[in-house]
């Protein structure tokens, strides 16, 4: 089997990830994820995919990810490793669709109106 390219999006966040038969080595833009996405919580989002599958020890990961923040782009990995374990083994479709890994989160930051602070934040009104 040869290497295996899907794409994960999430809020500005885009990450391209290349799947290979390996040994378990997650790589994000050169770096080994555990020193790219420093805090747990955001590490466990990027396995996910993997551990929820069985494959966790099987493929090789190499991820390209530009845009957003670092929830943002975790998430992102997720969503693309998912697209490419399902291309592997349309098996894995199942378990990774109801866990609901192969959707892309349409949430995005609403942009901000003339006339206002915000988004949404008015600025104070004054009757007199």
């Amino acid at each position: 089997m040869e290497m295996i390219n899907a794409t994960g999006r999430r809020k500005e966040a885009v990450a391209r990830v290349y799947i290979k038969p390996g040994s378990g080595n997650i790589t994000v833009n050169g770096r080994d994820y555990k020193s790219y996405f420093s805090v747990e919580h955001v590490q466990i989002k990027v396995r996910e995919a993997l551990t929820e599958v069985q494959v966790q020890n099987i493929y090789d990961v190499n991820v390209n990810v530009v845009g957003g923040g670092i929830k943002g782009q975790a998430e992102a990995v997720r969503l693309g490793i998912s697209r490419a374990l399902t291309e592997i083994n349309a098996e894995f479709r199942s378990p990774l669709k109801a866990k609901k890994f192969l959707t892309r989160d349409p949430r995005a930051v609403e942009r901000k109106k003339y006339g206002q602070p915000k988004a949404r934040r008015r600025f104070q009104f004054s009757k007199r």
